[in-house]
This record gives C-alpha cells, structure tokens and sequence, in this order.
C-alpha cells in the first residue's frame, strides 16, 4: 500500500489440496529466511505458507539503528517504531494477498516471532502505544513470545481480541532489558473466553521459537501444540489436548 518492495519466501503445501494460506512475521532484525521450521511444518499441513522479509525491520533497518546507537538501544528503538509497525501491517497484507491467489483453501493462519508477536497481537485488534489497526482479517492468530504491558501494549490491550489465539513462550523467554518471561503471559491473560491457549515450553528461550536450528526439542513442541491448536479450532473443540511432557498449557 506504500509502493515499497518486500521479499517473501513460498513454502508451497505438500498437497494436492492447498488447505489455506499461512503468513509468518519475523522478529526484528529477522529476514525471509527464518522461521523455517514453522513455515515447513505448516506446509507439511497442506497450507501455503509465506515467510515475510519486512524491509522497515529486517536486517539491513537493524544494523542501521546499531550502528547509529549500539546493539541494545539499536534493537530497543526497532521494536518499538510506529512506522516500522504501520509498514509491517501493509506488508502483512500484501503477503495474504499474494498467497490467497495461489490457493484456493479458505483457512488463514498469522503467524510471528518477537517483534513479530507484537504484529501478531496489532493484526489481531490489540490497542497499542504506537498508534496502528490491525485488519483482523485471519482466522487464527500465533504469538510466539508476545509482548506484556509495556511501551507497546498498555494495560487491558487485548480484551478486544475475540479470534482463536495461541500464545507460546518459554521458562528462559526473558524479555529486553532482562525480564521475567512471565510478562509475557499478559496477552492471555488479558482476552476474554473463547478458544485461547498459553502454552510454556521448560527450559525454551527467546532465541530457541527464532528457527535458527539450536533447539530441535523445542522447535519439535512449538510445531506439536500449533498443530494440536489448529486441529481444535478446525473441528470446533478448543479443549486441552493430553499433556505433554515439557509443556504447560492453559486453555480458556
């Protein structure tokens, strides 16, 4: 919508049968290339899946900032630019574009890492400190270590959300600044009933949901509950599945 380019990387369903489109968001600093083992997965799961390269976010917008103010204050000024979230809106919308084209299935997933979570949440209808409006135009949103209360989302900012939503972070998701992952549970702990869950991985860190391949087992876990979250919203039974061993979830 703002005439600018972006990359996406395709992961095409391994059907015959496109099931939907699955569109997944970096965190900052990020590329196309993350997020790998979701988009796979999910592809392994008949949906189209795109991975965005946010241009406003991405590498190059991140070596920028920490050459101009350092690593922690660089990445501390990109997850919180207004105009880096309005351009990853657009870009999320141009993605779903390009995707619903080329599949024919009616399901739509959003899926994002970090700063992408945060884009996750806004899409989603989640008031915010940086003034952007999310379409809500998928049918299930993913939130891989959200954001609590904070710059970003004041108190109470997502008690509009009414979509099915899956929060995943981990017992080592510590957030910038050191802390605790247990802010992180704000955004479930915020919306109302209706098929949402809060899933904690033991031992799981902020880095391990990025996909740089350094932790299979949670890697393994983050792809089991997604598919199981997936699978409830699909037949309308969003209950608890069984227990998993190294998993926490709650279920509301």
């Amino acid at each position: 919508a703002d005439g600018e380019s972006l990359r996406i990387r395709p992961h095409p369903a391994a059907s015959s049968t496109c099931r939907g489109i699955a569109i997944l968001s970096h965190g900052g600093g990020g590329s196309e290339e993350g997020l790998g083992y979701l988009a796979r997965s999910m592809a392994a799961d008949g949906f189209l899946s795109a991975v965005i390269g946010h241009p406003e976010s991405g590498r190059q917008a991140l070596r920028q900032r920490v050459r101009d103010a350092g690593i922690r204050s660089g990445l501390s000024t990109l997850v919180s630019d207004s105009a880096a979230y309005r351009g990853r809106l657009m870009d999320v919308a141009a993605a779903r574009a390009w995707a619903s084209a080329r599949c024919k299935g009616k399901e739509s997933v959003l899926l994002g890492h970090s700063m992408g979570a945060a884009t996750v949440m806004m899409e989603a209808g989640a008031r915010n400190g940086v003034g952007v409006k999310g379409a809500d135009a998928f049918d299930v949103y993913v939130a891989l270590s959200p954001q609590g209360v904070g710059a970003l989302f004041p108190s109470g900012a997502w008690s509009r959300i009414h979509r099915p939503v899956l929060s995943i972070t981990g017992t080592r998701d510590t957030a910038l600044g050191g802390a605790s992952w247990q802010r992180r549970t704000a955004p479930f702990a915020g919306m109302s009933p209706g098929c949402k869950w809060l899933a904690v991985i033991d031992g799981a860190t902020h880095l391990d949901f990025g996909g740089r391949g350094g932790a299979p087992l949670v890697e393994d876990l983050t792809v089991q509950t997604i598919r199981a979250f997936l699978r409830g919203v699909r037949f309308g039974n969003c209950a608890a599945p069984a227990p998993v061993r190294g998993i926490e979830l709650q279920v509301k």
